[in-house]
């Protein structure tokens, strides 16, 4: 039970009460109906007939795996107060921004004195994370309270590298079966999901990978953005690839707009190489097999991006049964020991990873290349043949890589994909460093 001494894990927060238990509640909180009028109050799904506990008791299956709430709930709040101490330097980090860099930087500042939202459109690799530096540094500084956010949990996890590394300043991390406990902090780092929790508690959020899945195909975790973002706070909005939605709101002159189609080191992102394969999973071709012991041979790392699920196993085992003499893991979204897999591969334990789409974006191996499976199958939007193009040419020392496609046949995603990096890769060259 919260008491007075406590009463700051309630701030900006919805803390879950049994409603026999609100009458024990600190000063200033308020109390919320956790389902009303046939609605969560937290989520805001409508409440279905079916969602119902013996004794014809309602909960909400929406958001459920957050912690169930039913009609004998309520939730708790507290007005965000920004509590914080004064942190004079908050910022430790010693690089330097290059000089398109710093004008995306200092666009980023402008917004946030303004107090208008913000996307930064920017080429994977091109330094989005460092480029927020300022204008986070500033926030600390007011006193402004932060969330940064992605649908991906690998993402937030390669953001919590960065930020410790950059930052002086006391953060927790929040995600589905995160070990750190929750405590008042200035600074979070968060999925979306994590947000349910929160009612205008935040003067500034961070979206990054704005487009990714689930968030870009999901009105509820939109809505858990907005709920948790304070009346006059803003949002910036980070992304290599535009969607339907971001361009809107462009258009809409929601956001104020900076794009940087170069990436850190000046040098052109990777384009696709196409090659036609037939049957692969009752077979890898041989073409396939062979590029992965050149590459091994190279020295060179690679990743091994599938359709599904179950062609991970299915290559691996291929692979295997061949003994080619290749270190091969394979990792997805719900695999438990996927962070470790990722670790080992970043260590060079490993030739390389055959992974679903869950390793598109937001994890960076340095001097690696790609092979693409199936890039003809509607998994592999535009969007995230950009992004998986964009996990080469990460590092100053390898700037280049090979993006290999293998498709039966050459598809509109992958045309748009190509072509995509091409109008980027041209833009980039009336930019100068």
């Amino acid at each position: 039970m919260v008491d007075n001494q406590d009463k700051s894990i309630l701030y900006g927060r919805l803390v879950v009460y049994r409603t026999e238990d609100c009458h024990r509640l600190p000063k200033k909180a308020s109390v919320i109906p956790a389902i009303d009028n046939g609605y969560c109050g937290r989520c805001h799904s409508k409440i279905l007939m079916h969602w119902q506990l013996p004794g014809a008791e309602k909960y909400c299956w929406q958001c459920a795996n957050m912690g169930r709430i039913t009609t004998k709930h309520c939730l708790v709040t507290i007005e965000e107060p920004n509590d914080f101490e004064t942190i004079v330097n908050p910022c430790t980090w010693q690089g330097k921004l290059t000089s398109l860099q710093q004008q995306v930087s200092d666009e980023q500042i402008k917004a946030l004195k303004e107090g208008k939202s913000h996307l930064t459109y920017a080429v994977t690799s091109a330094g989005k994370t460092e480029m927020l530096f300022l204008m986070l540094t500033l926030a600390i500084k007011q006193k402004k309270r932060i969330a940064i956010v992605s649908p991906r949990i690998d993402v937030i996890l390669e953001l919590k590298i960065r930020i410790k590394a950059a930052f002086n300043v006391p953060f927790i991390v929040l995600f589905g079966g995160t070990e750190d406990k929750y405590q008042y902090t200035q600074l979070i780092l968060a999925t979306t999901h994590q947000l349910m929790k929160f009612k205008q508690a935040f003067d500034v959020i961070v979206l990054d990978e704005a487009d990714a899945f689930p968030y870009a195909n999901s009105q509820l975790l939109v809505t858990s953005v907005y709920q948790a973002l304070k009346k006059d706070g803003i949002i910036f909005f980070l992304t290599a690839t535009l969607n339907t939605t971001l361009k809107k709101m462009v258009r809409r002159q929601e956001v104020l707009l900076s794009t940087l189609p170069l990436r850190f080191h000046g040098q052109p992102l990777p384009n696709l190489s196409v090659q036609r394969v037939n049957k692969w999973r009752k077979r890898l071709p041989i073409r396939v097999v062979r590029q992965m012991i050149h590459l091994k041979n190279k020295g060179i790392k690679f990743l091994v991006f599938v359709p599904q699920v179950k062609d991970i196993e299915n290559v691996i085992n291929q692979i295997k049964n061949e003994k080619y003499g290749l270190k091969i893991l394979g990792t997805y979204a719900a695999d438990a020991t996927r962070l470790e897999k990722v670790q080992a591969m970043r260590d060079g334990l490993i030739d390389g990873l055959v992974t679903t789409t869950i390793l598109e974006r937001g994890v960076t191996f340095l001097g690696i290349d790609v092979l693409i499976l199936g890039g003809d199958e509607p998994v592999f939007s535009a969007a995230a043949l950009i992004q998986i193009a964009g996990r080469c040419g990460r590092s100053a020392d390898r700037p280049n890589g090979l993006v290999r496609v293998y498709v039966q046949e050459k598809t509109k995603q992958v045309v748009n994909a190509i072509a995509e990096i091409h109008y980027l890769n041209n833009l980039g060259k009336h930019y100068e460093m």
